[in-house]
């Protein structure tokens, strides 16, 4: 770790901050009256069954819950257990008159489709208008599969347009007419073809547009079910499992659920470590040390960890690494040097990138893995092609001498420290900007899976947790660790990114819960600071941490695995060392 000497890397002290359905129509009616609510309906009528309360809250109306029943039976295909359960319960999934409505629906009898439609009795007449629209539209484009178009041309004209909604689609009607292709865009493409199949969709599409007590909404059940299992996930503190959550428990996760102990040393490093990431599909980890080399190593299926490839040829530290999307290629950035790009499988240097004159400071890839980012020494960010290429390039205040670089998965915005105690958000296609402003030097920062949040570490031993989606909103303050001189990284981690971690000067791991800003672990185990932690996206039982001590610790579950030893375990590689030396392609 040692103290501020003369000849400490710049990239390792942080200097004190020297800066402080278009309008529904109303006026027009249907030909036929519309059915007052007293009429034949779809509501439950009294011959279906009592209004019993069950359940131990008394919340939960026997009808409602039976008729959920049977609408899952018969959606999963069980049709003789679902037609048995209506005639032993004596409620009924549907009135009469939507019985015959869906028969007629499903036969193509738009005409008695519509009348059983006005007959179920809906008193808004907006609704009314809607469905009949529905039906009316889908009578249109059989007419015309059947090349019976002066039919479909009279059903525009007396029946659709007098409707006197959805303009728009009326219009665009008309056009299939004449225009066949039309259809296509409008999604009603060969419906001769599958005639059964579209009719069905339709029946969904009125469904969505009917009050649910007419018509129970498709996969009802299963929306509540999944809304119960959401809700406990989210009440559980410690939520952090593998497992998907059972129908048969109440879920609950305890804090052994947090990865607390030491499951893997790994000292093949010869000097600090200053960086690492595990790889987007959580396969491999990569490091990176002050040795001047960086490492992959291979996350086996069993959770242990094993060196994969030493990579040198870097003629300075090497301060971070980058993973392409497809996990293929790695990059790894020289401090205020040169960037080299690495093929994962064999562990040669594919590439080496550099600027005449100026040192490449960051690293990153573009979404589409065939372009990558490079902060630059004189404050500007570069786009470079995988053959060197420099393709665009934003100069000015762009980036610092210490500088994490991010792009989102989108491609449009690039996220970079611009000053001591500012984070840019360039939007490369609005060619708009926005500023984070900290009242404290920045030293680091990390962005979310989902590109909604921005993690900042502060000189003054605070981790800032903000929203990016729109302005800029500060939301959670996470406090305990030790930062007095070096550059500490977190990360996001666990289950839906619910935690998150960071090292210290302390020589300790600290995790922290996510959505409340409660420290729940302070991990010792390392001899010198802790500079960077990464949590395997793939697994939220892995965590690895980075140190001064030269070493990388692997972290799990605090509990005892017959297959996998609590003693510790040192990684020594016996992996090929692979040299690279010169300029240009290796």
């Amino acid at each position: 770790m040692g103290g501020v000497d003369d000849d400490e890397p710049p990239s390792k002290r942080v200097k004190a901050s020297s800066l402080d359905l278009e309008s529904l129509s109303d006026k027009s009616t249907l030909s036929e009256p519309i059915i007052p609510l007293g009429g034949s309906m779809a509501r439950p009528l009294p011959s279906q069954g009592n209004e019993d309360i069950i359940g131990t809250k008394g919340v939960i109306r026997k009808v409602e819950f039976v008729r959920i029943i049977t609408k899952a039976l018969y959606s999963l295909g069980y049709e003789k257990s679902g037609a048995v359960l209506e005639e032993e319960s004596g409620i009924s999934l549907h009135s009469p008159t939507v019985d015959l409505l869906r028969n007629h629906v499903l036969d193509g009898n738009w005409d008695e489709s519509l009348i059983a439609l006005r007959k179920i009795g809906l008193v808004d007449e907006n609704i009314l208008k809607s469905a009949s629209f529905l039906l009316l539209e889908h009578k249109f484009f059989e007419f015309l599969e059947r090349d019976q178009v002066m039919d479909a041309l009279k059903t525009l004209r007396n029946e659709i347009t007098p409707l006197g909604i959805n303009k728009k689609q009326t219009h665009e009607l008309s056009s299939c007419i004449v225009s066949p292709s039309q259809r296509v865009l409008l999604g009603f493409a060969n419906l001769g073809i599958d005639t059964s199949n579209s009719r069905l969709k339709l029946l969904e599409e009125l469904q969505k547009l009917l009050p649910p007590t007419i018509m129970i909404p498709e996969r009802r059940l299963e929306h509540l079910v999944e809304q119960a299992l959401n809700v406990q996930r989210e009440a559980c503190y410690f939520h952090n499992s593998l497992e998907s959550l059972s129908l048969y428990t109440d879920h609950s996760c305890g804090k052994d659920q947090i990865p607390s102990r030491t499951r893997q040393v790994l000292q093949s490093h010869r000097n600090e470590v200053w960086y690492l990431q595990f790889s987007n599909t959580g396969k491999y980890l990569a490091s990176a040390s002050n040795d001047k080399s960086a490492i992959i190593w291979e996350v086996h299926e069993n959770g242990e960890v094993s060196l994969k490839h030493t990579l040198t040829g870097h003629q300075k530290p090497v301060l971070m690494v980058a993973w392409s999307p497809d996990d293929r290629e790695l990059l790894t950035c020289g401090m205020e040097e040169v960037v080299r790009r690495w093929d994962v499988v064999s562990g040669d240097c594919l590439h080496v990138y550099e600027k005449t004159g100026l040192g490449l400071i960051s690293c990153g890839w573009f979404p589409d893995g065939r372009r990558f980012f490079t902060g630059v020494t004189d404050k500007s960010i570069c786009l470079w092609d995988l053959d060197g290429k420099e393709v665009e390039s934003w100069k000015g205040q762009r980036a610092i001498r210490t500088s994490d670089m991010a792009i989102t998965k989108d491609g449009k915005r690039i996220i970079s420290m611009c000053k001591e105690s500012a984070i840019l958000l360039l939007d490369r296609e609005a060619k708009f900007e926005k500023v984070i402003e900290e009242e404290q030097t920045i030293t680091s920062f990390s962005l979310s899976i989902d590109d909604k949040f921005l993690l900042v570490n502060l000189v003054n031993q605070e981790i800032h947790l903000w929203s990016i989606t729109d302005d800029p909103q500060l939301v959670m303050r996470y406090k305990g660790h030790k930062r007095s001189r070096f550059v500490i990284r977190s990360c996001f981690g666990g289950s839906d990114q619910a935690f998150i971690a960071s090292g210290s000067e302390d020589s300790q791991l600290y995790i922290w819960h996510r959505a409340t800003g409660d420290l729940i672990e302070a991990l010792p185990g390392h001899a010198g600071a802790v500079n960077c932690v990464s949590w395997n996206p793939a697994n939220p039982h892995m965590l690895a941490s980075a140190s001064d001590d030269h070493t990388i610790r692997i972290w799990g579950l605090n509990a005892v695995n017959n297959n996998n030893k609590l003693k510790r375990k040192e990684a020594y590689s016996n992996g090929v060392v692979h040299q690279c030396n010169g300029n240009g392609r290796c």
